[in-house]
């Protein structure tokens, strides 16, 4: 099987006449800059895209993929029927319900304000990953009163004895801003309670701390605790209502589309938000910041292009004798412009094709040797992910580039006249 002439042809004209060796150079020249530029792209997206992927990893550790609440009324009567309705939805994997507000937790070194989630302890494992991310203690202690030596306030002798605390689960972050650890007590302080004559009491409750869990989200770990849900009912005089009912799907990336069936399922007094909805903002800024990355570093590509410009367009000055007589051979203008076409092409191709290892190999340089304290970076290596249509968009984008930068010289060669380069021979 024979090669094209073009092909042919325009392989030759890419290696230069021992007395204009600048083409070669440019040649390589172009070549590198194509190569960085994929390497750049490379490395940037699979940080970007690694880096989103184990916040969405650890978002998801700790919240459920979507949320069920009431439209009218704030809190929520019949949720075991309703969370026993929502896991006959398909692609439903289990419900549990939860109680959500804003409290305050004061110890005596420190004060924070801190969103406190009541959860059955027996049905949150199966909607998030709570128990996995406990460190010290255990998730099912919740359901265990704890002893713990306090002074009765209506003891006039004022001798600590034994009393049952219920129990709390706190944020490793939380836990070292208020000085506490498993056995130690804080008091919950909730701004809404009875009503006397000086106006709204707030209402306080002393809990002993029964485990730590560590999700590596600093915003979770520093301002998030949890209770047993008949806890929770009672100190926020719910009575038998809860905030919501938790869900956790087969496909997270399904997820809205579930929560819109289950929406249909409930009717229009019930509604569901996914975890992509709750953390829309968070996303949004990673996707942009990424599509900024990638805009940015096409720049290096780009510039990599006026050195193809530059190298095709010496080459048809230097080889006007060769194009004239290949046209007086009978080679056609669509033919000459595939040449120079290929050419860049060729740059293009080979750039790319070295750019792609290279960008893995960095990748791969970084993940092995670059790492970090997690308990300063919460991280310690960075996370790393390639993903298919990241490759294909950085190399289509190169090779694209790399032959817009051939037109105008093609042209150039194209529209030679064979008499005018040869007037002189």
């Amino acid at each position: 099987m024979t090669l094209p002439f073009e092909i042919f042809v325009g392989l030759r004209y890419l290696r230069a006449k021992r007395r204009n060796r600048t083409i070669s150079l440019n040649t390589f020249v172009s070549i590198a800059g194509i190569t960085l530029g994929v390497a750049a792209l490379i490395g940037t997206v699979g940080i970007m895209t690694g880096f989103r992927e184990d916040i969405q990893s650890k978002i998801l550790g700790t919240t459920a993929h979507i949320i069920v609440q009431e439209r009218i009324k704030e809190n929520m009567t019949d949720y075991d029927r309703l969370a026993d309705k929502v896991q006959t939805v398909p692609d439903v994997v289990a419900a549990t319900p939860f109680v959500l507000r804003q409290v305050l937790l004061t110890t005596p070194s420190g004060v924070q304000g801190i969103v406190l989630r009541g959860i059955d302890p027996k049905r949150e494992a199966n909607v998030t990953e709570l128990a996995k991310n406990i460190t010290a203690g255990q998730l099912v202690d919740l359901l265990t009163p704890i002893k713990v030596m306090q002074v009765p306030a209506d003891d006039p002798k004022g001798e600590p004895r034994p009393v049952e605390k219920p129990g709390i689960i706190l944020g490793k972050e939380l836990a070292l801003r208020l000085g506490v650890f498993i056995g130690d007590t804080v008091n919950v302080v909730s701004p809404v309670g009875p009503i006397s004559a000086m106006g709204m009491v707030p209402k306080i409750r002393t809990f002993a701390v029964v485990a730590l869990f560590h999700s590596g989200m600093y915003e979770y770990d520093s301002s998030l605790a949890y209770i047993e849900l008949g806890e929770a009912q009672k100190f926020f005089n719910m009575a038998t209502s809860v905030s919501g009912v938790e869900v956790k799907v087969t496909d997270v990336f399904r997820a809205a589309d579930i929560a819109r069936t289950i929406e249909q399922e409930l009717g229009f007094s019930h509604g569901a938000r996914d975890w992509m909805q709750m953390n829309r903002n968070l996303f949004s800024a990673l996707k942009l910041e990424k599509t900024m990355m990638f805009l940015l570093l096409v720049l290096i590509t780009i510039v990599a292009s006026f050195n193809i410009v530059s190298t095709l367009t010496m080459i048809v000055t230097e080889k006007q004798k060769e194009i004239a007589i290949l046209k007086a051979m009978g080679a056609t203008k669509q033919s000459i412009r595939r040449i120079f076409m290929l050419n860049g092409l060729i740059i293009g191709f080979t750039g790319t094709g070295i750019g792609i290892p290279l960008g893995y190999a960095f990748l791969w340089l970084i993940q092995t040797f670059w790492t970090f304290d997690p308990s300063v970076y919460y991280i310690s290596t960075i996370p790393v992910h390639v993903l298919a249509e990241d490759v294909l968009l950085v190399a289509g984008s190169a090779i694209l580039i790399s032959f817009v930068a051939t037109v105008h010289p093609a042209n150039q060669a194209a529209k030679l006249e064979p008499v005018a380069a040869l007037r002189y021979e």
